[in-house]
């Protein structure tokens, strides 16, 4: 299976905020698992968490990959064409 276009063109910006999820440390609440925007370096919280920041920053923004940014993880996502990389 090829990899999408997103993924194989997606950066490795450094973390904006490597201390947790922006939104969640700005509103005092919990995540479950981390995710970087590979576009920004946006870090924003899993669907797995109450608030989902990353799937609402990439409905915001646009930008397509995420990677996990949980130790021992490099897995990454692509919103646009469902695709894991």
């Amino acid at each position: 299976m090829a990899i999408c276009e997103h993924l194989s063109q997606a950066d490795d910006p450094d973390a904006k905020t490597p201390e947790g999820c922006e939104e969640c440390l700005a509103i005092g609440s919990r995540w479950v698992h981390l995710r970087r925007c590979l576009e920004c370096g946006h870090i924003g919280c899993c669907d797995s968490s109450p608030n989902k920041h990353a799937t609402k920053h990439f409905q915001s923004s646009g930008h397509p990959v995420m990677q996990s940014f949980e130790p021992g993880e490099d897995w990454r996502w692509c919103f646009v064409d469902s695709r894991m990389g």
